[in-house]
């Protein structure tokens, strides 16, 4: 089986490496396979590339049965000319459910063959979010808990980020 979990991811965060980590251990079988894919979103000012959000990714995860890759235009056609036929959505709070729940609809009527399955963010990670870790690195606090070191580091390279 192949599943896709996509994702801004700018930056990663310990929450996505903690879906990352659980969905690998749902497909555990040596020939399913998970792709992380990094969305290219145009309407979007990200703080990293695509190819950098995509390197801290390996950098954070090494598993054989992760693959890192990007994709722009709509999820469920990535997910089709992939072949896959499951998208691993995050759950954080109620608030994200009701998007998740509208999208996961469309992409049912786009691709009855697609599934998606929703995963709870464990407790630790809740209230964290890739917009959120910015906003308090821009300010000079302290994300080194909540992002993996290669993210911490390249946060504190970044020009917009304040002296920590």
């Amino acid at each position: 089986m192949l599943a896709v979990y996509p994702g801004s991811f700018d930056p990663v965060t310990n929450g996505h490496l903690d879906i990352i980590q659980r969905s690998l251990a749902c497909f555990a079988r040596p020939e399913d396979r998970l792709v992380v894919a990094v969305a290219d979103n145009p309407r979007k000012t990200p703080l990293f590339s695509v190819d950098e959000r995509q390197a801290h990714i390996r950098d954070a995860v090494a598993d054989p049965r992760l693959e890192v890759d990007s994709f722009d235009g709509l999820l469920i056609e990535y997910v089709q000319r992939r072949g896959a036929t499951a998208v691993i959505r995050g759950l954080r709070a109620l608030a994200d459910f009701e998007f998740e729940f509208q999208l996961a609809h469309m992409n049912k009527r786009l691709a009855p063959g697609v599934e998606t399955l929703f995963m709870m963010t464990g407790e630790r990670d809740f209230f964290v979010s890739s917009s959120l870790v910015k906003e308090v690195a821009m300010f000079g606090g302290d994300v080194s808990a909540l992002v993996p070191r290669g993210v911490w580091q390249a946060l504190g390279q970044h020009p917009f980020v304040r002296g920590r």
